[in-house]
């Protein structure tokens, strides 16, 4: 929750007078546990319990890469409370079809053999370590496969130079969602993260914009 995109829509909000609220999952940040023994499920119930307790009335929700996945859940548990969603670089189901893909042999026997594999990571010097428990429990969260009973107004922002998720799963995603009022935003030149300075003023128009449509 201290990173680029959060600080800068809290900051955002503030300027504006909306609430907003940000946190880190379980294992995440400066939330207590180990990342390790987290899962989709665990962390969409600290999502949901998080709209439950601290908010009021409809939200706009916004989920970035995994997050997005969460966002989605959320909201599926949660419809009344939904004004709007925004996903960026948004990674549904991403357990499934691009962390397992990406295992070869030797890491998938091990996987299944102790129950963890480790692998390297940008983001950390250490790498993230993945428990058996991600991969399975995923499979019982994942909204990919079907219909994405979802009618609120959506939007999807997505770099096409993104090495981490690709920029189709927003495609894919888009074509699964229920809402029509729905727009795909590519970014030419975006990478993952989607954190410089043109990417948080678009940021920022998009929540503009959807307060005035949810109005």
């Amino acid at each position: 929750m201290t990173g680029t995109k959060a600080s800068f829509l809290e900051n955002f909000c503030r300027r504006r007078g909306y609430s907003y609220v940000r946190f880190d999952y379980f294992g995440h940040g400066a939330s207590s546990g180990d990342f390790a023994l987290g899962t989709i499920g665990r962390w969409a119930e600290d999502a949901i319990a998080v709209v439950d307790s601290l908010t009021e009335g409809r939200q706009i929700l916004i989920g970035s890469s995994m997050g997005g996945w969460i966002m989605l859940l959320t909201a599926l548990a949660r419809p009344e409370r939904i004004h709007a969603l925004i996903g960026i670089a948004a990674a549904p189901d991403f357990t499934e079809d691009l962390l397992w893909p990406s295992l070869d042999a030797a890491q998938r026997r091990e996987l299944c053999e102790t129950g963890a594999v480790t692998l390297p990571s940008e983001y950390d010097p250490g790498g993230y370590t993945y428990r058996r428990a991600l991969f399975e429990d995923g499979r019982r969260h994942l909204v990919m496969r079907r219909p994405i009973a979802l009618g609120c107004p959506i939007r999807l922002l997505h770099g096409m130079r993104d090495d981490a998720v690709p920029w189709r799963t927003s495609l894919a995603l888009a074509e699964r969602l229920d809402s029509r009022d729905l727009a795909v935003v590519l970014v030419k030149d975006g990478d993952h993260r989607l954190s410089s300075e043109a990417d948080l003023a678009r940021l920022g128009q998009t929540v503009d914009e959807l307060l005035a449509v949810c109005g």
